[in-house]
């Protein structure tokens, strides 16, 4: 999904576009922390290159990721020296241990293709939860809120590089594709990329649905990080 030529930009594309890792990390410590004041070990799912990861690791006594593009993985193993940095597919992992909270952000959850894999993945994670655990979920929109045909456009600048990124939303039934091209400019000259997002939508009610499966109590956030809400399970 991710190479490592995208992976080397990542966080440029979307610090450019405004993303705050430190204080999206610093907003989810403080949900789990409401509900389970205590906890110390937190697992991140679909880590990416430990941008979040690395704030929970300066809060919390333990913490480990997953991550199931290599390319990603090792700029977060890179970054985060004694960190645990999986590799593993959100669908079927198995660690050792049990862990405080365990998070999914970003609505990496939308790169599951049925609703079967939501159930799955959702019940992955939960297992890997102590009773009391927090799980939190950033998902993808939901059906009613995509807007089919969206286009947006960023540029800006960062350290030696500048990055311009379009992109091209559309909808096929449940599947999203967003298709996104981009330019990057640097020391060594100019280069440019392209990246078709798959992503599926689910309903509100088959999120609900797929945290009862796996146990968990579930309540919904509203806005979120990026207006797409937040789930926050607890793990019965």
């Amino acid at each position: 999904m991710y190479t490592a030529d995208f992976a080397d930009v990542y966080e440029l594309v979307y610090q450019v576009r405004g993303k705050d890792w430190t204080a999206e990390a610093e907003r989810i410590l403080a949900v789990v922390r409401e509900r389970a004041p205590e906890a110390d070990r937190l697992l991140d799912v679909a880590c990416g290159t430990g941008a979040h990861l690395e704030v929970f690791a300066r809060h919390l006594g333990h913490v480990e990721g997953v991550e199931l593009a290599e390319p990603m993985r090792e700029v977060a193993a890179r970054r985060l020296p004694g960190v645990p940095v999986h590799r593993g597919d959100m669908r079927d992992f198995r660690l050792d241990g049990v862990f405080d909270a365990v998070t999914c952000l970003f609505n990496s959850i939308g790169y599951m293709t049925t609703v079967a894999e939501l159930r799955a993945a959702i019940g992955s994670m939960a297992r890997h939860l102590r009773p009391g655990g927090v799980l939190v979920i950033e998902p993808w929109w939901f059906p009613e809120r995509f807007i089919d045909g969206y286009v947006t456009a960023d540029a800006g600048s960062a350290d030696d590089r500048v990055v311009a990124r379009v992109s091209h939303t559309r909808r096929e039934g449940r599947r999203t594709l967003l298709d996104s091209r981009y330019l990057v400019a640097g020391p060594d000259g100019i280069s440019e990329l392209a990246h078709l997002h798959e992503l599926t939508l689910f309903t509100r009610a088959e999120y609900l649905a797929a945290f009862e499966a796996a146990s968990c109590l579930t309540e919904f956030i509203e806005g979120g990080l990026t207006g797409r809400g937040l789930f926050v399970g607890i793990r019965k």
